[in-house]
């Protein structure tokens, strides 16, 4: 397990730099101090072999960057989408980078980036809609997106809840590879 914490966080959970605690350890200090932690995100990154293979992979023919000129499609994908979906998919038309395929002239597949935390790790979330999943689209949409960060210089990184079995199984699909899971701490204010 790794920690990170502010110097001012480690100085109130009385934890010295490079100091080791185990898990159960971890938590009766974060439980003294009233603190929780959110539910665990599985991270994915892509390993350095995927992303040779992703520079040189062509875009599907349904599969494309959108812009501006989109926001009827979009819109209408966000109308037909679950609202579970769209709280956990986080994806927004005016994100950094957003790509999307079609099935005819229906945006069935969504994936949107942006830079996290002024890093160069650009963090995506995904969306297709239930009557288009199973179909490659997921999986093809995220590749575009991916590459095209990779391109700009940044590092794609996927994150999704470890109860969330078909965005694991879409990470895996799209060629990432599980690198841990990421706790934080919830912030009362």
């Amino acid at each position: 397990m790794l920690l990170s914490l502010t110097p001012a966080r480690a100085s109130e959970l009385a934890l010295a730099d490079g100091e080791r605690i185990d898990d159960l350890s971890l938590r009766s200090v974060l439980d003294r101090a009233g603190l929780t932690l959110n539910s665990p995100d599985h991270l994915f990154y892509l390993t350095l072999d995927e992303q040779a293979t992703l520079r040189g992979e062509a875009l599907g023919d349904r599969t494309r960057q959108l812009t501006a000129a989109d926001a009827h499609a979009f819109e209408e994908l966000v109308a037909a989408a679950p609202d579970e979906d769209l709280e956990e998919a986080f994806v927004e038309l005016d994100h950094w980078l957003v790509f999307g395929a079609f099935v005819g002239d229906k945006l069935a597949s969504v994936v949107s980036m942006y830079p996290w935390n002024g890093t160069r790790l650009a963090d995506l979330g995904v969306l297709t809609l239930p009557e288009f999943r199973g179909r490659g689209l997921g999986r093809e949409t995220v590749r575009a997106a991916i590459a095209a960060a990779m391109s700009l210089g940044y590092e794609p990184q996927y994150r999704c809840q470890v109860d969330n079995v078909e965005s694991v199984a879409l990470a895996r699909a799209a060629g990432f590879t599980p690198f841990g899971l990421w706790e934080v701490i919830i912030d009362e204010e």
